[in-house]
């Protein structure tokens, strides 16, 4: 098992052995592409959605939590996992590989679910503060309100967490991508059924990735 911390020459070796594989290449062009074709479109197609209508859903589980704002523990979370997994990225092409065509589907698929099931956002929303995300949504004073099924927040932790190859480290990320789903139910920004959607529907997205990545 490799350690998370590996030696710059280690990885550069690992790189100059991979690249040389032209089906590795490809889909790294490919791939990254699409994820920039997607980055570039999101504003566009969240601005969209917005204008709207959809279903309000009676939710058993909302409708006892009290809402309160988690976004500094939610913003913490998130961006210390996407740190941990960019390191994981440079150290690992094979992880890389996956985690790239893997976040192509989960975009492409959750573009896909909310333009099939429309829903208003849940009662008692409270707007999540995130800086940085908010970039992909058309600007920092930019909330979008209806990117609900199913949940962006707790899919991408729990992909990563998927993507990470050490036990003890794909543990604490699992555990780390329940909090979130639990975080954004307490702030009300998605329904039940959107957090348990997510993890099913990244799980598959995962076993698609790690097979479109082999080379």
């Amino acid at each position: 098992m490799m350690a998370v911390l590996q030696s710059g020459p280690y990885i550069k070796e690992q790189w100059k052995n991979v690249w040389q594989e032209s089906s590795f290449r490809i889909k790294t062009y490919v791939g990254s592409v699409i994820l920039i074709a997607i980055l570039v479109y999101l504003p566009f197609f969240f601005k969209g959605i917005e204008k709207i209508e959809g279903a309000q859903l009676n939710d058993y589980i909302l409708a006892r939590l009290p809402a309160m704002d988690m976004s500094v523990l939610t913003f913490v979370l998130i961006w210390s996992m996407s740190i941990f997994i960019l390191i994981r990225c440079i150290q690992s092409p094979a992880v890389f590989l996956v985690f790239l065509l893997s976040i192509d589907l989960l975009f492409l698929s959750r573009i896909l679910t909310i333009t099939l099931f429309p829903l208003n956002p849940p009662q008692g929303l409270i707007p999540l503060s995130d800086p940085i995300a908010n970039i992909f949504y058309g600007g920092p004073e930019m909330f979008i309100t209806k990117d609900l099924f199913y949940s962006g927040h707790t899919s991408s932790m729990f992909l990563i967490a998927l993507c990470i190859p050490q036990k003890r480290y794909k543990q604490a990320a699992i555990g780390i991508s329940i909090s979130v789903g639990m975080l954004v139910l307490i702030q009300h920004i998605h329904y039940t059924i959107d957090v348990l959607a997510a993890f099913v529907f990244t799980y598959l997205i995962y076993l698609l990735g790690k097979k479109l990545a082999e080379y």
